[in-house]
């Protein structure tokens, strides 16, 4: 695999607003029931500005991401439609979409801007209805007839199957089993086969992953799942959260993810303020939370016909923001990665040195990694309980882990306030983006 050298930014660049919309189906939710994703996307920038202390006039540009506006809208240059919804109309923007990993590589795209030194003050945001659709006008409609952006509907699995198909070479990955369906077990298998585990073992531990973020979850008000396992257990009449999970309420998908190791669709958005850090003071006025500055952005990307593509890609990533950055694995208080293949968190939380090598699923089945462990992982609950409205969930979870690092995550508060974090992102077998987030004093 080709290796990539980074150069350091040409000035420092720190995140200094945050914003985010619940995760969950839309028309559950009297707050976004009825909005459009540029609706929606504005809630999450403005929740940003105004957290930053920032208007819309001091913003110099804005980031728009999403991984397949036409389930969200009914125009293709979403970007462009959508300023007046939080004051920036005319102002200059980009679209882009890579996959689920779109939210971590919006920060890249932010970061790279002011450090360029072109941009000051920039937006970063990301929306995507992940598990609804523009409704039909009226009875008579069809699939294949305009849609009303202010009515959905549930997106149904075939409607979902037939987007994520683009997102593989269809000429050249059936002959190389790489299509979504038979991907999911590969990291697990990989994982048991080089830690030399037992099956057993490591349905246990991704079970208790599930557990995990489900904990997480229960504590977050904007997560779309609150209900603890253990909850769900007794209602079922089990003993215990593990023996609900090993039963057939929870049956396998293959030789190894069960069902609740597989993402819950929603619809969401997120958004963030960068700036310059020398210009911090100017922008945040009166507002007394510490920035949270950028330090790097290791990326890599590997279509899916490389085997262990998401081992391969995230190894990549990770040695180029160590390397460019010097930060050392030790140093990482807090650890995020989008998990919508739960084993996803095991296996990253390793390659980064954030868990021991052949022990991060002891940790795991011990519940060190819950919010309230020692080594805390998806403090929102991830991508299986948190919700994964796929490009906004990066975004996501930068929301979390800066409100984290604030002292500011209410009762799912970590024990030890961080001060330097990663972020793993992952989408659509192709993208994988490692973050490093450090307190300024």
């Amino acid at each position: 695999m080709n290796q990539t050298k980074l150069n350091k930014y040409s000035r420092s660049v720190s995140i200094i607003g945050v914003g985010c919309t619940p995760f969950m189906y839309t028309v559950d939710n009297p707050e976004t029931n009825g909005l459009t994703e540029g609706e929606l996307f504005g809630y999450a920038a403005l929740k940003a500005m105004e957290d930053a202390g920032v208007n819309p006039q001091d913003v110099d540009f804005y980031f728009h991401g999403e991984a397949s506006p036409l389930n969200g809208s009914n125009y293709l240059t979403p970007n462009i439609q959508i300023g007046n919804w939080f004051g920036m109309k005319g102002k200059g923007s980009i679209h882009h979409s890579e996959a689920c990993c779109t939210g971590y590589l919006a920060i890249e795209q932010a970061v790279n801007a002011v450090a360029s030194g072109k941009y000051n003050c920039v937006l970063s945001g990301c929306v995507e209805f992940g598990d609804s659709v523009p409704a039909p006008f009226g009875p008579n409609d069809t699939i294949e007839t305009p849609k009303h952006p202010y009515k959905r509907d549930k997106m149904t699995m075939d409607r979902f199957l037939s987007t994520t198909a683009w997102l593989y070479d269809r000429t050249y990955s059936r002959g190389l089993m790489a299509p979504m369906n038979l991907i999911y077990d590969d990291a697990a298998e990989w994982y048991k086969r080089t830690r030399n585990i037992t099956d057993q073992e490591m349905d246990d531990t991704l079970n208790m992953m599930a557990i995990n973020n489900r904990r997480n979850a229960s504590v977050n008000p904007l997560a779309l799942e609150r209900k603890t396992f253990e909850e769900i257990a007794h209602e079922k009449g089990f003993a215990t959260a593990m023996d609900y999970m090993r039963s057939p309420y929870n049956p396998k998908m293959g030789d190894f993810l069960r069902m609740e190791g597989v993402e819950r669709k929603c619809d969401g958005a997120a958004a963030c303020i960068v700036c310059a850090t020398e210009l911090v003071e100017k922008y945040m006025g009166n507002k007394t939370h510490k920035p949270i500055e950028v330090l790097g952005v290791g990326s890599a990307a590997c279509e899916a016909s490389t085997p262990h593509f998401e081992v391969r890609a995230t190894e990549e990533a990770v040695r180029q923001v160590y390397e460019i950055t010097g930060v050392k694995p030790e140093e990482l208080d807090i650890f995020y990665a989008n998990d919508f293949i739960i084993s996803s968190h095991l296996i990253s939380a390793e390659i980064a040195g954030y868990l021991p090598y052949g022990e991060g699923w002891k940790y795991i089945c011990e519940g060190r990694t819950a919010y309230d462990g020692d080594k805390p992982i998806n403090t929102n609950g991830g991508r299986t309980s948190f919700g994964h409205a796929h490009a906004a969930s990066g975004m996501a979870d930068v929301y979390e882990c800066v409100k984290q690092m604030r002292g500011e995550a209410g009762e799912g508060q970590v024990k030890k306030l961080p001060k330097t974090a990663m972020l793993r992102g992952y989408g659509g077998a192709q993208n994988v983006a490692a973050v490093l987030l450090r307190t300024i004093d």
